[in-house]
């Protein structure tokens, strides 16, 4: 599975769209959308040019704006709706609401695992904040 990181043609292939690799060619990426309105249908991926600006010289490079998808980040998962999930606690969660979205993703419990050190979570709370 794959994870578009660019958009490349909204709303069918945006960032963030999960997709199953059907081939794998020279200069494109043939897969199947599985998330978003474009659900089943076949899209090639090309590769495209990036330029990093975070060098003090400039250069291009061409690649495929994707990323394998075996696991993504509770912001990344907002919105999306999943069938198997689990969430690493061992660190704590950075407020109620990230903790809210990570178990809010999957529609049924029994689908749906935690890992927490010691079977427990801190709830993290910035009174300096409030």
């Amino acid at each position: 599975m794959l994870m578009l990181l660019r958009n490349l043609f909204p709303p069918k292939l945006c960032n963030g769209t999960r997709l199953k690799v059907i081939s794998l060619h020279r200069h494109t990426v043939e897969a199947e959308i599985l998330t978003g309105c474009g659900v089943g249908k076949a899209v090639f991926i090309p590769r495209i040019p990036l330029i990093p600006h975070n060098f003090p010289f400039q250069f291009k490079r061409v690649q495929f704006p994707v990323s394998v998808c075996f696991a993504m980040t509770i912001n990344k998962s907002q919105g999306q709706t999943l069938k198997v999930a689990g969430v690493d606690l061992r660190t704590s969660c950075f407020s109620h609401w990230h903790l809210y979205v990570a178990c809010s993703r999957v529609t049924s419990p029994d689908s749906f695992k935690i890992l927490a050190a010691e079977s427990q979570t801190t709830n993290v709370v910035y009174r300096e904040v409030l």
